[in-house]
């Protein structure tokens, strides 16, 4: 029986959201992640490769994923919020998986801009994974309060967060946690996404399902 995959629109707080919902290739969905991409002002979609890739490695887990674009991007409606509307979106798209999927441990994942939109809704979650989580950017309430394991994977040469900006916001983070290095060219990977695939692969399962 081929794998379900599903185009689709969820309900927002402004409106539609343009979503893709995709199922492991064999068997029966062993736990849900919600995917959310970079930032929609520079281009972020959720058909990003960072995205797509870490997506895929967590359905080579058994998770069934959720894709979706944030509000005022594509066919998504409503308008760019500057993070506020934009964590509100990530919560009901959590909350749409959660209902889709009852019982099924959860786990919420991003890349860069999406990865702060993650700790903004990880309550219900196992863990959150954070891919390209951007240093630079000084508030870091959400990433110090968030309860659950942290996955940090990150390029050696990001320049959205240098390697020793984020070695020391990280030491600051009580556990569990996790920092992995990936050797790529820039902030989006370039040169190690087969790298950043397998590091996703190897932890983005909730604990239990290793």
């Amino acid at each position: 029986m081929p794998r379900r995959i599903e185009s689709l629109f969820i309900p927002g707080p402004a409106g539609r959201l343009e979503a893709l919902l995709e199922e492991p290739a064999e068997g029966e969905p062993r736990f849900a992640a919600l995917v959310l991409h970079p930032h929609p002002l520079g281009g972020g979609t959720m058909h990003n490769k960072v995205v797509y890739r870490m997506a895929r490695a967590l359905r080579s887990r058994g998770a069934v994923t959720l894709r979706f674009n944030f509000r005022g991007v594509h066919l998504s409606e409503g308008v760019h919020d500057e993070g506020r509307g934009e964590a509100e979106d990530a919560r009901a798209a959590r909350d749409f998986l959660a209902a889709r999927y009852p019982g099924l441990p959860l786990v919420l994942a991003g890349f860069s801009f999406g990865a702060r939109m993650a700790l903004e809704a990880c309550a219900g979650a196992r863990r959150v994974i954070l891919a390209g989580y951007p240093a630079v950017y000084r508030r870091h309430s959400a990433l110090l309060a968030c309860p659950l394991p942290r996955i940090f994977v990150h390029s050696t040469r990001d320049e959205f967060g240098p390697r020793e900006e984020l070695e020391r916001l990280y030491e600051r983070l009580w556990g569990p946690k996790q920092i992995h290095w990936i050797e790529a060219q820039d902030h989006f990977f370039a040169g190690g996404l087969d790298a950043f695939e397998a590091v996703i692969r190897a932890t983005g399962a909730p604990p239990g399902l290793c």
